[in-house]
């Protein structure tokens, strides 16, 4: 189970992928809420998606979902999220197996649990999720040579070429030119940057090869990609917006020679696809660059935060001139 955001459920990949590389008869489903559904259905190693009505859901559609996890006699449940619903109903639907974090009143309703004190932010969500998975194969008695590694999500690469020619004739690019994806929309989970921030990053990005912005957007944050096009008078910027869904998002992200955003989903997408990153975070102890780590190696991250004088929500505090170059150094000049 991991039914919050976008950002979470990515981070959830390296998890399934490890079960289901120690368990390959084993049937795994993820239960995740509408919202995350197409990605997860996109993840090797899940085989089918429930969905979570979510907790303001009628008293009718939580009594589905406990039937629906009653009809399918799971052996176990791995919440990697644990909320006091959900394990009311995995306790309800005796599910003989029942793990999630030993945090919250929810851990009353499994029988396993692990001490991880996820509030101190002292390792990456990606690594405290392994380890829950860890521990059910641990009890299982199950053993692995080798963790999955990175690339954790690909579309067949014949598709993402195509996708990418018909993208760059349809906005007038070079096929030979390099595409800077510029995120500046926000899920409102962690502070961002303001557009102005990112017009001012992005107008001091160098490259040695021809580069076009692409100023990427979802449903509902189209006018601040517009107004960030127009702060972008000097650079060839375009925009796209998202209206297909989120796999088809993912498709478009996989042919980003580099992703900048905030702590964002999409930026996990990004990370999960193993495409060069560099993202702005708070130095909130909750949010740090450390606690939401892309997926991606670390040669292909950067990560930017407000630093040690200034206060840790304070993204005004951040060098952009400075992380521009340090950008334009790791991944925009060969």
């Amino acid at each position: 189970m991991r039914n919050d955001r976008l950002g979470d459920l990515m981070l959830a990949y390296p998890t399934f992928l490890l079960l289901k590389q120690a368990l390959p008869q084993t049937l795994i489903h993820a239960l995740v809420p509408g919202y995350t559904s197409e990605m997860a259905r996109c993840c090797r190693g899940v085989d089918s998606v429930l969905l979570d009505p979510g907790p303001h859901a009628r008293q009718y559609e939580q009594m589905e979902l406990l039937r629906q996890l009653r009809k399918e006699r799971y052996d176990a449940i791995l919440s990697l999220y644990s909320t006091l619903r959900v394990g009311a109903l995995a306790f309800l639907a005796r599910i003989p197996y029942r793990l999630a974090p030993a945090t919250k009143l929810a851990q009353l309703f499994y029988n396993k649990r692990l001490v991880q004190r996820r509030s101190r932010s002292a390792k990456p969500e990606y690594e405290y999720n392994l380890e829950l998975g860890l521990k059910l194969l641990s009890d299982f008695g199950v053993t692995l040579s080798s963790l999955p590694e990175p690339p954790f999500l690909q579309f067949p690469l014949a598709e993402i070429a195509s996708l990418r020619r018909d993208f760059c004739r349809l906005h007038g690019i070079s096929d030979d030119s390099l595409l800077v994806f510029v995120h500046p929309g926000s899920g409102g989970s962690a502070k961002n940057l303001s557009v102005e921030q990112f017009a001012t990053r992005a107008c001091s990005l160098r490259s040695t090869r021809d580069f076009t912005i692409v100023i990427t957007a979802g449903p509902g944050e189209e006018a601040n990609a517009v107004r960030l096009q127009q702060l972008l008078k000097s650079q060839r910027a375009v925009v796209h917006v998202s209206r297909q869904g989120i796999e088809r998002f993912a498709k478009h992200i996989q042919f980003a020679d580099l992703f900048i955003s905030g702590s964002t989903g999409p930026l996990h997408v990004a990370g999960a696809l193993d495409r060069p990153t560099a993202a702005f975070y708070t130095r909130r102890r909750s949010a740090t660059c450390l606690r939401w780590r892309t997926l991606n190696r670390e040669e292909r991250r950067l990560a930017f935060m407000p630093p040690q004088h200034a206060a840790e929500d304070d993204m005004n505090a951040i060098d952009l001139v400075r992380a521009a170059q340090r950008i334009s150094a790791r991944f925009l000049q060969s």
